[in-house]
């Protein structure tokens, strides 16, 4: 099966120290990248502690530390990325999407060499 590209964006807890969520950060695009044989294309992390549109978690959480990756992996992958973030107890937010439209640019690209 191909690679496919992926957004993942999760939020990091704030009661941790800014070098504890970078370390996170770092452990989930090596994760990407070694565990799940991903390529990471874009890795930003999103100018530290912002304020949530809502509170989560019965009102736990009002702030978070947001990062922001697009990789592409093969499909089948994907649970594994989606487990290591429900265990991880630092993250209380994630979502992954695919990005077609990032496959379709690249599949024209390839055209037109």
């Amino acid at each position: 099966m191909s690679k496919r590209y992926y957004e993942t964006m999760f939020i990091i807890r704030t009661d941790l120290s800014e070098e504890e969520r970078e370390n996170l950060a770092q452990k989930v695009k090596n994760f990407i990248e070694e565990r799940i044989d991903g390529e990471v294309e874009e890795f930003t992390r999103w100018g530290g502690v912002r304020r949530l549109a809502y509170r989560t978690q019965k009102g736990k959480f009002t702030e978070g530390d947001y990062t922001y990756i697009i990789f592409k992996a093969e499909p089948d992958k994907l649970k594994e990325l989606e487990s290591f973030y429900r265990v991880t107890q630092e993250i209380f937010r994630y979502q992954t999407i695919r990005r077609e439209d990032l496959e379709k640019k690249q599949k024209n690209k390839t055209k037109r060499i």
